[in-house]
Parts: structure tokens; C-alpha cells; sequence
């Protein structure tokens, strides 16, 4: 075969691989249906946290699994618009009332986009510590930061399988732990998160593998306190969302 052929054959193989490729990159940039959900950016750099969580984890965390969710909620809102007409609290309050055939999809999608709206809010680099009325109320409610902390983390470590653990707020500022499997989220129950750590592989497999012991305690490293602090602020006064 001359050397012109030869060329040629290279050039039309290129050409080939090109036009199959093409489609496939089309169709991923148009999976994702467009609606009344959205998904936020984050509020600072995929690498903020680190050496605690690294940017690839926060990268996969949010673009991936919470755009999931996002993209479920706009699915079901196609023939369900009613689902994006309430606040997320008042849907996931009242489970009964949305249609049996999407109750449990929506459920697992609304519950983990309300779970991490709050997660990405309520991290960020230096975060300093917790003070004013948010501190008198871990003092009083539960035993002091360090006792809350190793507290914490003991409940998170026993989820079984994958889940949250939180800090939930009563109306009148009461604090507890709670944990929740899979995507459950306190305003099932009627209640508030203040704050709360995903205990889904997915959060810290990375970096940690299979010690979630050691993710446990190096998240309060990325804990915001000054979110947190207004989060309990907004609790108290009726107006905490997610």
C-alpha cells in the first residue's frame, strides 16, 4: 500500500472514530431534563476542605449524586407539578399526600436534595467554632462540644448500611441526635436538622475507604459555625427550609 493510501485510511479511521464519539458527548450534555429543581453551586472551591474531604469526593458528591437527585425531582415534576409548588419542607412533611406512585422516588430525591442543600451550607473552610446562643444550647442539651462531639460520631458510626446522622432543633431551640437511614430527613417527623454528616460511603470512600470512624472525626474540621449559629437562629424564629 503507498504511503498517500495509507494516509488516507488513517485520516478516514480518524474521521470514523470521531463522528461515533460525537453523539454519545451530545447525549450526555442533554440527559439532564430541565425544570422547576435546581441544583446550587457550591458556595466555595471543590478543594476548600481539604486534606479533610478532597476536591474528586466533593466533585463526584455534588455533581453527581446530588445532580441525581435533581434530575428524579424534575422526572417526577413533569406529571406531578404540584411536588415543586409547595416548600420541600411541606412536601416531605406530608409524604401521604403525594401520588403513591412516585411517594417512595420522591421520598429517596427530595429527601437527599433537602440533605445536602443543608450539608454543602453548613461546611466551609475555617469555620472557627461555635458560640453565643447555639453553644448555651450544646452546653445545656447536650453535655458540652466535646461530649456532643464524641456523641455524634458514635451515632454516626452505628448507621447501618448508609444514612445521615443530625443535630435537630425543636421550635424552641431543643437539640438532639438523631440518625436517619438512606435519605430520610428530619422534616418527615416534623422536625428541623441544625446540622447533620452523610454517612453514605459516597461522602468519604476516597480518602477514607472503609474507616468512617476517621471521616467522622475529621469532618468538624469543615463545620461551619457561623451557618450553623444562623441556622439555629432561623429555627427558633420558624423560618429554617432545609
Amino acid at each position: 500500500m503507498s504511503s498517500l493510501s495509507r494516509r488516507r485510511l488513517m485520516f478516514a479511521a480518524t474521521g470514523l472514530v470521531a463522528v461515533a464519539s460525537a453523539p454519545r458527548v451530545f447525549a450526555q450534555a442533554t440527559m439532564a431534563p430541565t425544570g422547576p429543581f435546581k441544583l446550587d453551586p457550591l458556595a466555595y472551591p471543590a478543594n476548600a476542605l481539604e486534606p479533610h474531604i478532597d476536591a474528586k469526593t466533593m466533585e463526584i458528591h455534588h455533581d453527581r449524586h446530588h445532580q441525581a437527585f435533581i434530575t428524579n425531582l424534575n422526572n417526577f415534576a413533569k406529571d406531578n407539578p404540584q411536588i415543586a409548588e409547595k416548600p420541600v419542607s411541606e412536601v416531605l412533611g406530608n409524604l401521604g399526600a403525594v401520588p403513591e406512585a412516585i411517594r417512595t422516588g420522591v421520598r429517596n430525591s427530595m429527601g437527599g436534595h433537602a440533605n445536602h442543600t443543608m450539608f454543602w451550607q453548613i461546611m466551609g473552610p475555617n469555620g472557627g467554632k461555635p458560640e453565643g446562643a447555639v453553644l448555651a444550647a450544646i452546653d445545656s442539651d447536650l453535655g458540652g462540644l466535646e461530649k456532643f462531639q464524641t456523641d455524634f460520631n458514635a451515632a454516626g458510626g452505628r448507621v447501618f448500611g448508609s444514612g445521615w446522622v443530625f443535630v435537630t432543633v425543636s421550635k424552641d431551640g431543643k437539640l438532639a441526635i438523631e440518625t436517619r437511614p438512606n435519605q430520610d430527613n428530619p422534616m418527615m417527623d416534623g422536625k428541623r436538622a441544625l446540622l447533620g454528616n452523610d454517612v453514605w460511603e459516597h461522602a468519604y470512600y476516597l480518602n477514607y475507604q472503609n474507616r468512617r470512624a476517621d471521616y467522622l472525626k475529621a469532618w468538624w474540621n469543615t463545620v461551619n459555625w457561623k451557618v450553623v449559629g444562623e441556622r439555629y437562629a432561623a429555627a427558633k424564629a420558624g423560618t429554617l427550609d432545609v
